[in-house]
């Protein structure tokens, strides 16, 4: 009997358990070890092209998918109150949809028809105001040819110029009329009338699952950061916004009804154009105090009723600086003046209608950011190492 014959052996394994499996080697991965800067940069580069390509591309089917996402972006707060009073977040949503349709309903059938009318008694006076036009013209020249001589104001010069301001009118209403009734412009307002509603009910039911999607995209590197900085931009977008919006119905309503009551035989269509372009700074004021000025001065015969006039648009800049701004907007919104005329006119010459829906979310997510690289750099060594 050899040794192996009386090794001890193990005991068989009881009927019914299985035995146990053979050991096998388990490999444990290696740690991670993160994402390169190189990675992170190139990461941002790319959705930044990203955008700006599909923005290129896509610019002139993108307003209505853009108007929705506004429209679900100012209605989430109110939606949101609706749930919590036990409401479903869908029935919330449709029923803010109504309501913001019906209000547009309301406001279209109560003033189309004058809006409609006026805007025939423009169209019938544009051969009147060209006449006055052109007369005011040679006048200003015939004075300055009188004090300067004519060596430099000559017939000729004068001529021209009174033969343009005449056409100036003419030129500007026929460029109105065939952007209005172009097929692209007919296009594009079908669209909103028609995808913009359905487009923001699907996104102001779904609001809160996109925003947690997106969330949940986030780097864990960076998502606090991230979320800070949305959250700021959010603020300042939302006070923009919403306050901005406010300030513009209340001055629009004011300026129709004050120019109406003035006298001004299109004093609705002033008021109104210019209580809406109020929300670019100074230019609805400008717009709206010339066009009113000189369209007074073409109507009345004296100076009362210019004085009116002019009276309703003083006191619509005190309001407006005193009591309006000072109460919805104040220092909530750091946005300056300059720096949102001048993302207006960029995102308009970039991308058209697009780009002006979308010039204050840009400018106000670049200024909180800017203030975010700010105060780093103030606490970094490039700052703060001694000379």
């Amino acid at each position: 009997m050899t040794s192996a014959d009386t090794a001890p052996r193990p005991d068989p394994a009881p009927r019914g358990v299985p035995a146990d499996p053979p050991r096998e080697t388990i490999i444990v991965p290696a740690p991670s070890k993160g994402a390169t800067r190189a990675q992170r940069i190139a990461l941002g580069l790319g959705l930044l092209v990203t955008a700006w390509i599909t923005l290129q591309l896509f610019a002139s089917v993108l307003a209505p998918f853009v108007a929705a996402a506004v429209i679900a972006y100012a209605l989430d707060p109110p939606t949101t109150d609706l749930t919590r009073l036990g409401l479903g977040r869908g029935a919330a949503a449709l029923l803010m949809i109504l309501a913001l349709l019906a209000s547009v309903l309301l406001f279209a059938l109560l003033l189309y028809p004058l809006l409609l009318s006026q805007i025939g008694l423009l169209v019938a006076r544009i051969p009147q105001y060209a006449t006055l036009l052109q007369g005011w013209a040679r006048e200003v020249l015939t004075d300055l040819q009188d004090k300067f001589g004519p060596d430099v104001v000559n017939d000729k010069l004068r001529d021209l110029v009174s033969g343009q301001a005449a056409s100036m009118l003419s030129i500007l209403l026929s460029t109105v009329t065939g952007l209005i009734g172009s097929g692209f412009a007919i296009f594009n307002l079908l669209s909103l009338a028609v995808v913009t509603p359905v487009v923001g009910f699907y996104l102001l039911r779904d609001w809160p699952t996109v925003v947690q999607k997106i969330d949940s995209w986030l780097p864990h590197r960076y998502g606090g950061v991230i979320r800070a900085q949305a959250r700021e931009v959010d603020r300042v977008l939302s006070a923009w916004v919403r306050g901005q919006a406010l300030c513009c119905l209340i001055l629009a309503g004011y300026y129709a009804v004050g120019l109406t009551i003035a006298g001004l035989d299109l004093g609705l269509v002033v008021g109104l154009s210019a209580g809406i372009l109020s929300f670019i700074p100074y230019v609805g004021s400008i717009t709206g105090g010339v066009t009113a000025i000189g369209l007074a001065l073409a109507q009345f015969p004296d100076w009362r009723g210019i004085a009116v006039v002019i009276t309703v648009l003083i006191s619509g800049q005190v309001l407006e600086g005193y009591v309006i701004y000072p109460r919805f907007l104040g220092d909530r919104v750091e946005l300056p003046a300059v720096w949102v005329i001048f993302a207006l006119f960029a995102g308009g010459a970039a991308f058209g209608f697009l780009g002006i829906m979308l010039a204050v979310p840009v400018a106000a997510t670049i200024g909180v950011l800017f203030r975010f690289w700010l105060r780093r750099y103030l606490k970094s060594p490039l700052y703060l190492d001694p000379p």
